[in-house]
């Protein structure tokens, strides 16, 4: 069915239909960020910056666009390795991240930092699946969304998960919450 003069192709069944045409491009759809990056590198100041932590330091934290991780720490790039995901969880693949930046990067602390007013911790994992299939997802209950709704709880564990982690026995690990309405970062373990 034409829209806007665009046929849009069924996505999964006849009442559902996809919202972006096959025939637009990923140069077309990033159009605007690839316009920011020549901005950028018009005035690319960082080449020959090491791919070491110059302050030996990890910060593992949510994806929330509200997070700006290098300016809420007074930090600079160069001075961190920065890990981000839904709800800044300890997964396999942060333990194996943090691994290589402990012996490859010389990273010696890592800061856990969690968020207030974060969706991972707004809900159960049913609710949360709910509410992806309200917006229009898939059946997301395959996978493990790692909700919380007691987030300093789980925050504790996953510090704890990496304190005690074999690999990272060297390093030193906190656990912090950042307010989003304030900007201040808060010690919670």
């Amino acid at each position: 069915m034409p829209v806007d003069g665009v046929t849009l192709a069924s996505a999964r069944g006849p009442s559902a239909v996809a919202l972006y045409p096959a025939a637009v491009t990923s140069e077309q759809t990033f159009s605007d960020i690839l316009a920011a990056n020549e901005t950028y590198a018009a005035g690319f100041e960082l080449r020959g910056l090491s791919g070491k932590a110059a302050k030996r330091l990890a910060v593992l934290t949510c994806m929330d666009s509200r997070i700006d991780p290098l300016g809420m720490l007074g930090l600079q790039p160069g001075d961190a390795k920065l890990l981000r995901n839904a709800g800044a969880r300890v997964t396999d693949d942060v333990l194996r991240t943090l691994a290589l930046a402990a012996y490859l990067l010389d990273v010696d602390r890592v800061m856990v930092v969690a968020h207030t007013n974060c969706a991972m911790a707004s809900g159960t994992e049913d609710q949360i699946h709910e509410r992806i299939a309200a917006a229009g997802g898939p059946d997301t209950r395959s996978l493990r969304l790692l909700t919380t709704t007691d987030q300093e709880t789980a925050l504790r564990r996953d510090v704890q998960r990496l304190r005690s982690w074999p690999y990272l026995s060297r390093v030193t690990v906190g656990g912090f919450v950042y307010d989003v309405d304030t900007g201040r970062v808060r010690t919670v373990c």
